[in-house]
């Protein structure tokens, strides 16, 4: 469930909602009853940082986005059979009394503990409310959670001089009382569980055992905050419930939801009607069958949630089937370059359909043949308008085009009939029927890049059939052969017409139209006579046309115009001043001149030095992460200017007695912040 906290973006759609249209169009297609089931995430914390920069209120925020990621699903032919929010009533009562259940059931432990609490906003700080200093690499702007420059998972705790974002005040550490799921005691049920799921994807399963090597800690399930669903316990009050256990349980309240709002007699979903539904109690056919599948389409920064926090829930609970397939999918990048939301570095679905309308299956293609499955991938603007020139139009398009102009020109738009078979003929049609199981097979697999490939080769088959017996040439000489090989390849045409929707609903709905097909299931394409002779088809349009230079030269230029402004904003200074101190407060730093006398890498760390510093006063040692800039044999000699009455603290099992001073360019590089020349070590900088 996306936060409903921006639009939607390329990488969104590449990473987990297009391959999840894709396999429930198919499963539709072959007669399962399947539910697509999605929503907008509305509770946690990047909606209350949005709702403050923009000075609006949390629930404008999400009433504008929930509609604008809405829309831009339904755009791209996104086929939920419902999507749902979690501001509903339905969520808010089903997650409350989830929680209520495992209260009940006595699941959670109840701890005290120690957070940050900003004494001038008179609140305690969910985690991205607070930064500070990365301990593992020195980034001043890290998260409470994680830093965002060298990716360490981190705890509030961990920060080196924590802020508040609400004040810019420096937090206090305040007891306050949260009920935790004790995932360390829960970890023998799910390494079970895991370990029932070897098949599943290489990545999933990996960072499935990662987690469990390194032993699962209790993990609270609530939070002091004002906007989310409520803890439904005495002794709660101003608390509400974790955004990571309130928004999977809006699978199960939008599924609910989906049976509640229909008062009829018959459910009608996108490919199926179920009779005899009447009542809200039918939505537990879906959640509590154990014939029921459930699969989780994520990208993989969700992988520990719905592989290990989600089922841990669902075992807790004890009324409710578990994941049986996480499929997530790594990042997709954009010309090289992480794409990034805040830096505009990114292809907004709204946007798009205003340059490219009615170009939705050409991204959906892109996407899917990009698609990063098992590793990070990467879109580009050429690479779009090749896949479209080369491989659409050229190949499926103009295959398509061929059969449908040339049934036009010689029988008037009508199917002619089939004479006598050659033994080519026989073999070609015996090849088409093996597609509907090979396309399938994939499918099944998740391995999406490798279906689509298979239906472009049923395009190219067509395309070859129709070079190797050039029907144009013999038309006058051989119209009894000419009759045959159209047949063959309006079959051929059907048949992609019928594989191709799950992949491009919108060519396919349009091919359709040409022929004027009635609507076939999957398995019919494994028969070769899906349009009869005498059946009349419709008018003949091309199914793609070419994307020119300049379209695609204007969406570099809108990247390298968000990149300058960037730069420019970064050249003008984006980091805002530091709230005021006092001389006094300055004056109890003790910054001095030394010398790094040895370096060596941190095992098993990148980032990671251990230096050896004489400050003059003495000899000490500093972990410093700095590892990604210098060697340490490069080092050795150099001058720098040194914290030493920072209080030590251990790094990986190091002390670490002070702080290296270092400079930060635009470039996100660091740089040693030395004297112009040599000074006595123990020198003062004041």
């Amino acid at each position: 469930m996306p936060y409903a906290n921006g639009p939607v973006h390329i990488g969104h759609l590449a990473g987990c909602y297009l391959p999840a249209d894709i396999y429930v169009r198919y499963l539709r297609s072959k007669g399962e009853e399947v539910l697509f089931i999605c929503g907008s995430d509305e509770h946690g914390v990047p909606i209350t940082i949005k709702a403050k920069k923009e000075g609006i209120t949390p629930q404008q925020v999400v009433d504008k986005y929930h509609k604008l990621m809405g829309d831009a699903f339904h755009d791209f032919g996104v086929s939920f059979d419902i999507y749902s929010r979690t501001s509903s009533k339905v969520h808010q009562e089903t997650a409350s009394g989830f929680f209520k259940t495992l209260y009940d059931k006595k699941v959670f432990t109840e701890e005290v503990t120690e957070q940050y609490f900003d004494e001038k906003a008179k609140q305690f700080l969910a985690d991205r409310y607070i930064i500070g200093t990365c301990p593992k690499c020195g980034n001043e702007n890290a998260y409470g959670d994680q830093c965002e420059k060298c990716g360490s998972t981190l705890s509030p705790t961990e920060l080196i001089n924590p802020r508040s974002t609400l004040s810019g005040e420096k937090p206090v550490l305040k007891k306050t009382r949260n009920w935790f799921l004790p995932l360390d005691k829960m970890q023998a049920g799910i390494e079970n569980y895991i370990e029932l799921h070897k098949d599943w994807k290489t990545n999933v399963y990996g960072q499935c055992k990662s987690w469990l090597n390194q032993g699962l800690q209790p993990r609270a399930m609530t939070r002091d905050l004002d906007w989310g669903v409520k803890v439904p316990v005495e002794g709660a009050e101003g608390k509400v419930l974790y955004v990571w256990f309130d928004a999977p349980i809006g699978y199960i309240s939008a599924t609910k939801e989906l049976f509640e709002s229909l008062e009829l007699e018959s459910l009608k979903f996108k490919s199926l009607e179920f009779s005899n539904t009447k009542g809200a109690k039918n939505w537990e056919l879906y959640w509590k069958d154990k014939e029921t599948r459930l699969v989780h389409f994520i990208g993989k920064d969700n992988i520990v949630f719905h592989c290990i926090i989600f089922p841990a829930m669902l075992m807790a609970h004890g009324d409710y089937i578990l994941p049986d397939n996480v499929p997530a999918n790594e990042f997709l990048n954009l010309e090289g370059a992480k794409i990034s939301t805040s830096r505009n570095w990114a292809v907004w679905l709204h946007e798009y359909l205003i340059d490219f309308r009615d170009k939705q299956d050409v991204l959906r293609y892109t996407l899917c043949a990009n698609a990063p499955e098992t590793k990070d991938n990467d879109f580009t603007w050429k690479d779009f308008q090749a896949k479209n020139n080369n491989e659409l139009v050229a190949i499926l398009g103009n295959f398509v085009n061929r059969t449908l102009v040339l049934t036009d020109k010689y029988y008037a738009g009508v199917v002619p009939a089939a004479d006598q078979l050659k033994e080519q003929d026989i073999l070609l049609l015996k090849e088409i029927a093996k597609y509907p199981e090979k396309i399938g097979n994939s499918l099944d697999q998740f391995r999406f890049r490798e279906a689509l490939a298979e239906l472009m080769n049923l395009a190219r088959l067509g395309n070859k059939y129709l070079a190797d017996n050039e029907p144009w040439k013999i038309a006058e000489t051989d119209a009894a052969r000419v009759r045959t090989i159209l047949n063959i390849a309006l079959q051929i045409s059907a048949n992609l017409a019928v594989l191709m929707e799950p992949f491009l609903p919108f060519s396919a709905k349009k091919l359709s139209g040409m022929m004027n097909l009635e609507k076939f299931h999957w398995q019919d394409a494994r028969h070769t006579d899906l349009v009869a002779a005498g059946h009349q088809i419709g008018k003949v349009s091309l199914l793609y046309d070419k994307i020119e230079d300049e379209a695609i030269i204007a969406q570099v230029k809108k990247l390298e115009d968000a990149k300058k402004m960037n730069e420019a904003e970064n050249v003008k200074g984006a980091e805002p001043q530091k709230p005021d101190i006092t001389f006094d407060e300055f004056s109890k730093m003790d910054i001095r001149i030394g010398t790094i006398l040895e370096a060596e890498r941190v095992p098993k760390t990148d980032k990671l030095l251990k230096l050896k510093i004489d400050t003059g006063v003495d000899q000490r040692t500093v972990v410093s992460g700095i590892a990604g800039y210098y060697s340490p044999e490069k080092i050795i000699g150099q001058q720098v200017s040194i914290l030493i009455n920072l209080a030590p603290r251990k790094i990986k099992g190091i002390e670490s007695q002070g702080m290296i001073l270092m400079a930060e360019n635009l470039n996100g590089e660091l740089c040693f912040a030395a004297p112009a020349r040599l000074v006595e070590n123990g020198s003062k900088v004041s």
